[in-house]
């Protein structure tokens, strides 16, 4: 099908995937484990509960395990528990969870770190509403979540102001990146294609072409139905009758196609039908509904102005962590995993600072 085929929209992800992606979708960063610009120390020189420390901020064993287990059970709400059967590369899902929040944590110690670099702190607004957050959240454990995960008010009081403390200063390092973004640099258009497919599945599933004599008569007929559409016949009833395609509107970003289409796509005028069109997977035939989408286009902007953002933070966080030491306490490290526990569904950790910090720091 075309969309698969040309990546008109991005590639579906499986739900193990999705997840994993879901974990990792807070700022970016360099990982824990994953920095090669970050020299990591293992020593015997830690507290009993400490799993790790970056320069002198230190990640305890319960932190770990708010973070743990809220990201934990946020998965089973939305895919239940047999998203963890899941597994990518031959890692489970269960697996990756358990790096993606170390190297979560890390990043929030780090960037704490930076704060004092910047010189930014919280208001004394700011830490109200921190001590609320961990009021709040605090309150909604039971007596038994609280034991399992070995936390006071006072943790969830620190946890919550590093984490308002990185969520600042990233505003801060971004607040000068606010880049004019054309209409023609963000432009989506909005097409109509008639798609006729050259290739097909055999039994085992795999992708195989028809040979030259098939291909030639799925061109004729290309051709015949482009005749019909230039002779006024209704393009969106064509492609209903003879594409290969279930789907045939689609509003897309300039790159984001097959070149061949690409190219066509972003040189048509309104009404505009290309010629039969020839890609590695089929023939098509497209018509430009409008050479501007509106509303496509003003949200690309908004992710291009992000995208920027993004990789200017991420040049200035990579720069400061070249000098930063993280310590990784090893034998208790690789003993951490969530209790298995029905007692402990908490999956509010992060809702809760939300309610309380939307919009705070917003560029």
């Amino acid at each position: 099908m075309l969309l698969s085929n040309l990546h008109f929209f991005r590639k579906k992800l499986t739900a193990a995937v999705m997840a994993l992606a879901l974990a990792g979708a807070f700022l970016t960063g360099c990982g824990f484990l994953q920095d090669n610009n970050t020299t990591v120390v293992l020593t015997s020189g830690f507290g009993e509960e400490d799993v790790f420390t970056v320069g002198d901020r230190v990640c305890t064993l319960p932190e770990f395990m708010v973070y743990l287990v809220n990201i934990r059970n946020q998965y089973e709400e939305v895919y239940g528990e047999e998203i963890w059967d899941a597994s990518l590369d031959g890692v489970t899902l269960e697996e990756n969870v358990r790096e993606i929040v170390l190297a979560r944590i890390a990043q929030v110690k780090t960037m704490a770190l930076m704060a004092q670099s910047y010189e930014v702190t919280l208001t004394d607004k700011e830490m109200k509403q921190v001590r609320e957050a961990a009021q709040e959240y605090y309150e909604s454990l039971s007596p038994r979540e609280v034991e399992l995960l070995g936390v006071t008010e006072e943790l969830l009081e620190n946890m919550y102001a590093e984490y308002a403390l990185e969520n600042k200063v990233y505003m801060e390092m971004i607040s000068d990146i606010n880049p004019e973004i054309s209409d023609d640099e963000a432009r989506f258009v909005k097409l109509q294609y008639i798609y006729f497919t050259t290739v097909f599945r055999d039994a085992g599933g795999n992708v195989n072409s028809y040979d030259d004599q098939k291909k030639q008569e799925i061109y004729r007929q290309a051709m015949q139905v482009r005749s019909m559409a230039m002779d006024g016949n209704d393009f969106g009833q064509l492609a209903s009758t003879y594409s290969d395609d279930d789907n045939y509107s689609i509003s897309v970003g300039n790159g984001s196609l097959d070149p061949v289409l690409d190219e066509a796509a972003f040189s048509m005028e309104t009404d505009e039908i290309s010629s039969v069109l020839e890609t590695e997977n089929g023939y098509y035939i497209l018509r430009c509904v409008s050479t501007l989408d509106r509303e496509e286009t003003d949200a690309n902007k908004l992710a291009i102005v992000e995208q920027r953002r993004q990789e200017a933070f991420e040049s200035e966080y990579d720069t400061f962590v070249e000098g930063v030491i993280r310590n990784l306490n090893t034998p208790l490290w690789e003993s951490v995993e969530a209790p298995e526990d029905d007692a402990l569904t908490t999956s509010d950790f992060f809702r809760v600072y939300d309610s309380h910090f939307q919009g705070v720091f917003d560029p």
